[in-house]
């Protein structure tokens, strides 16, 4: 337990002290606040031909959910750069090496690292429900689906952060897996087939939560949903507990 708290003190004064990875728990509310705000601004049809204006008007149900959109792409692109750097950072300055000879297990310093980044995301979850317009329960559950891809994301990036070792490996390995999961939901939305790809990530799963609170129902029931997601951090915090005793294992 001790080790935790001094992973967690360590890793909450480094976040603050580095700004590149601050901002990115703050741009992508402001950026959804803003996007929100044009999104549902009525139009002034005046002077529009009647079908255009009918045209643009049918097709504006079928618009991406801009809140949706960007918490994927806070929790699939940014938050994953962001734990994959801070976990890279620490290998390049030995500090995981010294970690694991003291005797600090896997599960223990992952639940300091991540212990920060739900604090901190916590605060980022709970601005998009509330740009979203969710309120009551319906907050508390999708903030909940929110800190379940905070978890995927954070397990996921630690994993690629040990298994490259630097930061500029981590950087090419994380590129293309935070498109599939930042950019992915927004695609599905378009494309049933890569909507029916990526039901098993669970990015696309925090889209179909917001479905089902927006519209009152959906194919998919919550508890899936939330199984899905679990499932997968569960999975990818097998993968870290195997790659950082493989990797740093003291024998």
């Amino acid at each position: 337990m001790k080790s935790v708290k001094a992973i967690f003190k360590k890793q909450l004064k480094d976040i603050i002290k580095n700004p590149a990875v601050l901002i990115q728990f703050i741009i992508y509310p402001l950026i959804t606040f803003a996007m929100n705000a044009i999104m549902v601004t009525e139009f002034d049809f005046e002077g529009v031909p009647e079908d255009i204006a009918e045209m643009i008007l049918a097709s504006m149900p079928n618009m991406p959910n801009m809140v949706t959109m960007q918490a994927a792409i806070f929790a699939g692109m940014g938050l994953l750069t962001a734990i994959s750097g801070i976990i890279s950072e620490d290998m390049e300055k030995k500090s995981l090496r010294f970690l694991a000879m003291a005797g600090v297990k896997p599960m223990s310093y992952l639940i300091g690292v991540s212990g920060v980044m739900f604090l901190v995301s916590f605060f980022t979850s709970s601005a998009f429900s509330l740009i979203g317009g969710f309120s009551g329960t319906d907050f508390w559950i999708f903030t909940a689906a929110m800190m379940s891809v905070v978890a995927g994301s954070t397990v996921l990036g630690a994993t690629f952060g040990i298994l490259m070792g630097n930061q500029q490996a981590t950087a090419g390995l994380v590129l293309p897996a935070s498109v599939i999961l930042g950019f992915g939901p927004m695609m599905a939305q378009f494309n049933e087939n890569i909507a029916r790809v990526l039901h098993i990530t669970y990015t696309q799963q925090l889209n179909i939560v917001a479905d089902y609170l927006t519209h009152g129902g959906a194919d998919t029931p919550l508890w899936h949903s939330f199984g899905i997601m679990w499932a997968n951090v569960a999975v990818l915090g097998l993968l870290f507990v195997l790659v950082f005793k493989k990797k740093w294992s003291v024998n």
